[in-house]
């Protein structure tokens, strides 16, 4: 308890540190297609390396089934 303060102050040099490497963060939202280009190349990795295309599309066949179509 008595070294709290020290566990602070390096901490906080951290997150300076941080800030100093990568910047400040932004608290703004990012536009959707900004989002889904940055998404888009991960996910097509993924789906190449583990095969899951056919679940996707096993997925969305029950779904629409599901749904009656």
């Amino acid at each position: 308890m008595a070294d709290t303060a020290s566990r602070a102050m390096i901490r906080t040099q951290g997150r300076r540190a941080y800030t100093a490497a990568f910047g400040p963060s932004r608290s703004g939202r990012r536009h959707p297609l900004v989002a889904t280009a940055m998404v888009l190349p991960l996910a097509t990795l993924l789906v190449v390396v583990f095969g899951g295309w056919e679940a996707v599309v096993t997925q969305a066949s029950s779904v629409g089934v599901m749904l009656g179509r």
